[in-house]
């Protein structure tokens, strides 16, 4: 069957604000180094006053968003399900997004009230990426704001693990699953962050099901979902739950399972200054690559050149002639 897009996506619209900061102004600021944690506005705009810096790098972002863009970089067609609010930075979503090639199920006139959520990204020295998020309007996401034909008419539809924090979110991911399931379109799924796994890994287990096609994961993740204290014994336990699989390990490569053996996906030297959005573009140049005709472990060189080239600057994505010149270089 020939589906009109590569992979829809499914996740939280934030707009991505980035700073870099130091250690010390996350300890002073009582602020968790290395994890997502969900603030309300008025702490997110109380930490970006403690920063007391107009220059930022600013863009649509969000997990999902974030993949679904870089698969648009390097070739392929993407469609995004997602919430915004009627305001500047809605606005300004919508035009990025249009602008990066996705189609989406938004409208730029006919946009809900409402606040658009904002991602507060803050860079350590260490390339260590720490994020407080306000959700705003996208904790409301839901069924409703799912195109369903779009989900039929892909090849993969990708859910973001964001959303399983709350039971609209989550409707959302499991009626995304069975649409997908009951068209013919395989179901990737990624964790997103640790702190998903560790506090919610039984809504996990129940968006999961049987299993998915693809799962994204990094060591850490696989670890605390398998509840196994060595990568080896999670990956035998993550059969359980994906066909195949993709655990990311930073500076380590990542390891990826195709069904029936395990390849090592070797990294490639860099210097990190910005771990933001790493998992997000290895995920969206890996699905790029196999929805494209390529191998798994083709696309998993395609994608941990691509991860190793994003983490080496600031900010979640990579510039458009710097796709192409890794797709040129990896994918003849």
């Amino acid at each position: 069957m020939i589906k009109k897009y590569d992979v829809a996506g499914i996740g939280n619209a934030l707009v991505d604000i980035e700073f870099t900061v130091t250690d010390e102004f996350l300890a002073a600021n009582g602020v968790e180094k290395g994890q997502m944690t969900l603030v309300d506005e008025e702490r997110q705009t109380k930490l970006m006053q403690e920063i007391n810096r107009k220059t930022a790098k600013m863009q649509c972002g969000g997990s999902a968003a974030n993949t679904v863009i870089a698969l648009s970089q390097f070739g392929g067609n993407a469609y995004y399900c997602c919430k915004v609010g009627n305001d500047e930075l809605g606005r300004f979503f919508v035009d990025d997004l249009k602008e990066s090639g996705v189609h989406h199920n938004l409208h730029a006139d006919r946009l809900e009230s409402g606040i658009t959520g904002k991602c507060l990204v803050m860079v350590t020295d260490d390339a260590e990426r720490t994020m407080n998020t306000f959700l705003g309007i996208t904790q409301d996401f839901s069924i409703q704001d799912i195109n369903e034909y779009a989900l039929k008419d892909s090849k993969y539809v990708y859910i973001e693990g964001y959303l399983v924090t709350s039971e609209n979110g989550k409707e959302a991911m499991r009626y995304a699953k069975k649409v997908a399931e009951d068209n013919a379109s395989k179901v990737a799924l990624t964790f997103s962050d640790p702190a998903m796994v560790k506090y919610f890994s039984p809504a996990f287990d129940e968006v999961i099901g049987a299993s998915v096609d693809l799962l994204f994961a990094n060591e850490e993740e696989a670890m605390l979902f398998t509840k196994k204290s060595n990568l080896m014994e999670a990956r035998e336990e993550l059969k359980k739950a994906a066909k195949h699989f993709v655990i990311t390990q930073g500076k380590n490569g990542a390891m990826i399972y195709d069904g029936e053996t395990f390849i090592d996906i070797e990294p490639y030297a860099t210097k990190a200054v910005d771990s933001n959005g790493a998992g997000d573009m290895f995920a969206g140049a890996f699905l790029y690559g196999i929805t494209n005709g390529h191998s798994y472990a083709s696309s998993g060189k395609l994608a941990s050149m691509a991860s190793s080239k994003v983490v080496s600057q600031f900010g979640p994505r990579l510039k458009w002639h710097e796709a192409k010149e890794i797709l040129a270089r990896l994918i003849p």
